[in-house]
């Protein structure tokens, strides 16, 4: 005469006095039949005290006796079975919670500790724990409000009977489902939880996963910051992902030999080096800009190591976002700035036009390490007419043996 009782946190095996408690036990038996207890909540956890489960409305209100299923609703509430040689001596004491003397219906309880006298006389103990004390244990951890509700559900997901020494009565049969139901029961009105499923990801997951979402959430914190302070357009923009880095090149390395090398691969739209703004020698990185994703990841396998100018180059996908914030800063206010770099052709004032930082005129020689003059010409692009009044249109700065002239209205030459 027992039953097992499987819940989110373990099983329980339970041990019924079906000679001392029959009408008690039967009814906790037929209603085990019914699926009645499936999904139902431990909606009340006392720490070192019981917990308290049967209701189908996880209120601790609700709640029918097989009785009322086999007689009508005169018969909701059966009469207390108080034995004096059954008391909660020990944990593990399984117990109707009545509304009230001779009020029981389908809610119990079972205790978490020994020795609770108190409850002796008042309630009917109709069985005992024989296994799954360890259940208990994580029954008793559970944390829990101030109307000792779980914050994390605990709810029974199956009950097995595992002998049953009553027969059915014939209009029992009508109440008995097919198939267990699935998930919770269908009058629970109890405010929701944690699911019973819910577990910490620090349990869910192996260390190098864990460690990869701390760095993760770390540079989007990090992101944030420089969002706020204005280095960056949108914390969530991406590097774009046909753009490669090279770096380690030989200082005399020109635009034009990377545009030929990295063009074998696919379509180039941009090759540039990176130089000292002041001095123009080449920084010895640049960024390679192709037509398609394809055609840059197929370049990063292909180039890195690779041997140009007496030098062994490194290749990598590029990381930076200074075009795209570029491209933010740039663009007319009350336009969608999702600091995200267009490439190809954009449309200013129903004009087609590249876009482009700045343009190094082709009649301008590079600089080639010697103190000869060099001259080159860098064209800003042209703010919206909103901003004529405000910024000029254009301005050239033309370098004469390393000093700035300014020729557009000629504020210094």
């Amino acid at each position: 005469m027992s039953v097992l009782i499987v819940t989110s946190v373990g099983d329980i095996t339970v041990d019924l006095h079906t000679f001392c408690c029959p009408l008690t036990t039967r009814n906790f038996l037929k209603l085990c039949k019914m699926k009645y207890y499936k999904g139902c909540l431990f909606h009340k956890v006392e720490k070192d005290f019981l917990a308290q489960s049967g209701d189908p409305t996880g209120t601790g209100s609700g709640g029918d006796s097989v009785y009322k299923f086999l007689y009508g609703d005169q018969a909701r509430f059966f009469s207390d079975e108080i034995r004096p040689k059954l008391r909660h001596s020990r944990i593990g004491t399984v117990a109707m919670a009545s509304a009230g003397e001779n009020c029981n219906a389908s809610q119990f309880y079972i205790t978490l500790r020994a020795d609770i006298d108190y409850l002796d006389d008042k309630h009917t103990v109709f069985g005992i724990v024989a296994e799954g004390l360890d259940t208990l244990k994580k029954m008793n951890e559970a944390y829990v409000d101030d109307r000792k509700r779980p914050f994390k559900d605990i709810r029974i997901k199956h009950t097995y009977i595992l002998d049953d020494p009553f027969s059915d009565p014939p209009q029992l049969a009508k109440f008995i489902l097919e198939s267990s139901p699935i998930g919770k029961p269908r009058d629970e009105v109890a405010e929701e939880r944690l699911d019973d499923g819910w577990m910490p990801s620090d349990e869910t997951t192996t260390p190098k996963q864990l460690e990869e979402m701390i760095r993760s959430k770390e540079a989007h914190a990090n992101a944030v910051i420089l969002e706020s302070v204005g280095d960056i357009p949108d914390a969530d923009v991406k590097p774009p992902d046909n753009v490669l880095f090279v770096a380690k090149l030989n200082p005399i390395t020109r635009d034009e030999d990377l545009y030929t090398i990295f063009s074998r691969f696919g379509t180039v739209e941009s090759a540039e080096i990176i130089r000292d703004y002041k001095t123009g020698d080449s920084l010895c990185y640049a960024f390679i800009e192709f037509e398609t994703k394809e055609a840059c990841e197929r370049s990063r396998v292909d180039m890195d190591n690779c041997l140009i100018d007496d030098r062994r180059i490194h290749v990598d996908f590029s990381q930076s976002v200074s075009k795209l914030w570029c491209q933010f800063r740039n663009s007319e206010p009350g336009a969608k700035k999702d600091g995200w770099f267009r490439r190809g052709r954009d449309r200013d004032q129903g004009v087609e036009r590249k876009t482009k930082g700045h343009v190094l005129k082709d009649e301008n020689t590079q600089r080639d390490g010697c103190n000869n003059r060099r001259s080159y010409d860098m064209v800003f692009q042209e703010p919206g007419a909103h901003q004529q009044d405000r910024y000029a249109s254009r301005r050239k700065i033309q370098k004469v043996n390393g000093q700035d002239r300014y020729n557009d209205h000629g504020n210094r030459k």
